[in-house]
């Protein structure tokens, strides 16, 4: 089992990774975009509606955060509002 020391900002809760990203990212780049997502950086990812408001913590709702690996492959940390869950995948996961 691996230990992963992260802010305290954002409740993970159990993480999950799917077997695309797995194969696709590396461990490190894994932790270290789990760390940003835990403190509110969500990387790429804007609101569709209103610029900027992605980037801002929402209590209550799910928390989406898209990053790029050092080879380019864009991948999605989502962690879920109504459960302790966070997810790390590929966007065609989805």
């Amino acid at each position: 089992m691996v230990q992963i020391d992260l802010p305290r900002q954002l409740c993970l809760g159990q993480i999950t990774i799917t077997p695309n990203a797995m194969l696709n990212l590396s461990p490190q780049e894994i932790v270290n975009a789990l760390r940003r997502h835990a403190r509110g950086d969500q990387g790429d990812f804007q609101h569709p509606q209103k610029p900027g408001r992605g980037r801002r913590t929402l209590e209550g709702c799910r928390r989406l955060s898209a990053y790029r690996a050092d080879d380019g492959t864009r991948f999605w940390i989502i962690s879920e509002a109504d459960q302790p869950l966070t997810t790390v995948m590929l966007p065609e996961d989805y």
